[in-house]
């Protein structure tokens, strides 16, 4: 909304993320202007891993709007997703479950492949010690097999 994708660097995108103090202002930025850089993938498994609460979360964010956006992808990208989604599955912020729960549940949103990964990674991840983490799955595994979501996979 504010700046061109293509002319986005990584520089830039570090300095914007460490300024995120919101959900929602984290939240336009991944869906509005990162999602569409060249760098989106990348940002998505480094972010996942940073200790800070709006770094985390937009990592997912981006994770959930790749999973929406990004329509030619293969799923190798979205698999390599996974083990990153678990890892973080006990993280228990509100704003970072949150985001984690939406990247699952986009994900295995996008054809039967990823919804049965989706649902498989959701199914560990309720077997996890964490409170967090079962809320994750349980509301994952709820959406991932319900009769709407598995009616338009197969169709």
């Amino acid at each position: 909304m504010v700046d061109d994708p293509k002319m986005v660097t990584k520089k830039q995108l570090e300095s914007w993320v460490k300024d995120f103090d919101s959900w929602d202002v984290c939240d336009e930025c991944c869906m509005n202007l990162f999602v569409k850089t060249e760098f989106a993938y990348q940002k998505a498994s480094e972010w996942s891993s940073n200790g800070k609460e709006f770094i985390k979360r937009a990592a997912f964010v981006l994770m959930a709007c790749l999973a929406v956006s990004d329509r030619k992808a293969v799923d190798i990208k979205f698999e390599s997703f996974f083990p990153l989604i678990k890892r973080e599955a006990g993280d228990n912020r509100n704003f970072v479950k949150k985001a984690v729960n939406w990247a699952l549940r986009q994900i295995g949103k996008r054809n039967l492949n990823l919804n049965k990964r989706a649902i498989e990674t959701a199914e560990e991840i309720q077997r996890m010690d964490s409170r967090s983490a079962r809320w994750i799955a349980s509301d994952a595994i709820r959406e991932l097999t319900s009769e709407a979501v598995q009616e338009r996979l197969r169709g």
